[in-house]
């Protein structure tokens, strides 16, 4: 199992597409990590489903 994969996501401020590098090892996790273009906090939730593909959703700090 690949334990560090880069996923795409797209900023819910700025609207830009960075790319994120999430823990898969993790089954579950949420966490803060500022937009490499704006600098705004968003809010990532990963989760690992049972084939071992992470999932991530982004929302902003404030929802």
């Amino acid at each position: 199992m690949i334990t560090l994969e880069t996923m795409p996501i797209r900023c819910p401020y700025c609207g830009e597409r960075i790319s994120v590098v999430v823990d898969c090892s993790v089954e579950s996790q949420e966490y803060t990590e500022d937009c490499e273009v704006c600098c705004q906090p968003m809010v990532l939730n990963v989760y690992v489903d049972e084939e071992d593909n992470p999932h991530v959703s982004v929302r902003t700090e404030n929802d």
